[in-house]
């Protein structure tokens, strides 16, 4: 896989893979860089996918907190 990829375009991604296969969001809420490395098909260190497990995690964290937003905005 070349490394060369833009970082916001591959989390925005794998964001989307994850979130809509749930044992997928199960197993990268387990091993997030392992998860990452089976979705990119490359075995990397794990500091150099660091930041997309990172920028991956505040994507997901974000949509939840969207989703009881949401829900809030529902009852008032």
């Amino acid at each position: 896989m070349d490394m060369n990829f833009d970082v916001k375009a591959k989390i925005e991604e794998l964001v989307e893979k994850i979130q809509k296969d749930p044992a997928l969001l199960k197993r990268f809420q387990t091993d997030p860089i392992k998860t990452v490395e089976s979705l990119l098909g490359v075995d990397l260190p794990d500091e150099k996918l660091q930041p997309l497990v990172t920028g991956i995690k505040a994507k997901l964290t974000a949509g939840d907190i969207g989703d009881v937003l949401g829900g809030l905005k529902k009852l008032l």
